[in-house]
């Protein structure tokens, strides 16, 4: 029987001041009976809106059908057709304003809850499966992928499948990109990623870590070393500052900088030699996801007040809604229609405050977003001894600066052809952060999907 419930069967998670002094998964996952229940109410819509939304592509109501049935792993393998990181995307993909947003169901009340019955088929396979993904016959041509984020990763995995020998050069000593160094353990587990990559290994995917392209090889170099095509998908992992006052004090870090040294370097555990300051009160500046994962995890680094400093309105807050959510009932305060003004410090040069300005919103800006505009005379002091700036990233410069004839935007991503992902230079493609700026994990995917079409289609001489 459908079930025609206009609700979503809420996900189970950890009560909100339990898991945040905890870094363990918040979300628990569906059961079986739940998942069932939930897939129970997809529509199998003939011309399966959902479908459109999903940047690689997944055949959603296919594998919904199979989880309504309980057949669980024949619903993963249809997901895995068309994604390398299904346990992933079932946790951080925005759903929200992708699939579930074209779902039919959330005409008159909640769209199904795609994201979550694509995390409980992945656990299950991962939980299930006895044997390694087979390593396909190769095909002899060779191609690099720099970077393994979800863009590397899923342009990998996919040229794999078709028989290429891929090496994956990363320039950190562990495989991930943002999977591990940005997303906090409580949102994504580093053993699900590790799961992930391994699969790719076993269809033969060889990964290089501590290769920093641009200095220990450059995209010439791997080209003159046999190497067909490169896929550039090295993120955006340069960190943006205000120019304010003060922010070089000690106490103010960059999220990219605290992010690592808490998800990466395992700051959080006991006896970890990663160093790290673990403030009374923090201020993270910023409205995004990154903001929102930040200011979480100096809350559960022990943080007595943390505070979210953003200069719009929480309608135009950019973080997916869950997650604000989340960070409410964490005890996350939001100093919302604010904006730093500048840092203080202490004799000792440690970050003593933070100077804020109240903001009014005006008209819309290029973004769409209503410009924030400074009330006049409206200073105060924040009391914090902790500051996290989380105002977005753009791509390193390195590897723009030692790849000839490498095209790029102003601000420091690489052109490309939006169809293949070809950059300026022959055989050399690119996707993800490093083409976008910061953007989501499923984005990122999409355009490795897109690249190893392209370049399979320029080496084999097919058209897929």
């Amino acid at each position: 029987m459908p079930n025609m419930s206009l609700k979503k069967n809420e996900m189970p998670s950890q009560e909100p001041y339990v898991r945040n002094k905890n870094f363990q998964e918040v979300a628990l996952g569906y059961t079986a009976e739940q998942a069932v229940d939930e897939a129970k109410r997809c529509l199998d819509c003939k011309n399966r809106p959902c479908v459109s939304g999903c940047p690689v592509n997944i055949a959603i109501p296919d594998f919904i059908k199979h989880m309504a049935q309980g057949e669980f792993e024949e619903a993963y393998q249809v997901i895995a057709q068309s994604s390398a990181l299904p346990a992933v995307c079932g946790r951080v993909c925005p759903q929200e304003s992708q699939c579930e947003q074209k779902c039919v169901r959330g005409v008159k009340g909640e769209p199904v809850g795609i994201g979550r019955l694509e995390r409980f088929a992945a656990d299950w396979h991962n939980a299930h499966a006895t044997e390694a993904p087979a390593r396909p016959a190769s095909n002899g041509h060779k191609v690099a992928v720099v970077g393994s984020g979800p863009s590397g990763l899923t342009c990998a995995g996919d040229l794999a499948r078709l028989g290429y020998e891929v090496t994956v050069f990363e320039a950190l000593h562990t495989a991930g990109g943002v999977l591990v160094y940005g997303i906090p353990e409580f949102r994504l587990p580093k053993a699900i990623v590790q799961k992930e990559i391994d699969g790719l290994k076993a269809m033969g995917v060889k990964i290089k870590t501590n290769m920093v392209i641009g200095r220990a090889l450059s995209v010439d170099e791997l080209l003159e070393q046999g190497f067909e095509a490169v896929f550039i998908g090295s993120g955006a992992g340069l960190p943006r500052f205000m120019n304010i006052p003060g922010e070089n004090l000690k106490g103010v870090y960059s999220a990219n900088e605290f992010l690592t040294r808490v998800n990466l370097m395992k700051a959080y555990l006991p006896g970890s030699d990663t160093p790290i300051q673990r403030a009374k009160r923090v201020a993270v500046v910023g409205g995004g996801n990154v903001a929102m994962d930040a200011a979480r995890c100096a809350k559960r680094l022990g943080a007595e007040e943390v505070y979210i400093v953003y200069r719009r309105s929480e309608k135009e807050l950019p973080a997916r809604a869950e997650e604000v959510e989340h960070a409410k009932e964490e005890g996350i305060i939001f100093k919302l229609l604010n904006n730093p003004a500048r840092i203080l410090g202490d004799e000792s040069g440690s970050v003593c405050g933070m100077e804020c300005l109240e903001m009014t919103l005006g008209e819309p800006d290029a973004s769409g977003r209503r410009r924030p505009v400074e009330k006049v005379g409206s200073e105060f002091v924040l009391d914090v001894d902790c500051v996290i700036m989380a105002i977005g990233t753009s791509p390193n410069p390195l590897i723009k600066s030692t790849t000839e004839g490498l095209e790029t935007q102003k601000w420091g991503g690489i052109v490309v052809e939006e169809e293949t992902g070809l950059t300026s230079r022959e055989n050399v493609y690119a996707g993800g952060d490093a083409v976008t700026g910061a953007a989501t994990v499923i984005l990122a995917m999409g355009a490795g999907k897109t690249a190893a079409k392209a370049i399979h289609e320029k080496l084999s001489g097919e058209n897929c």
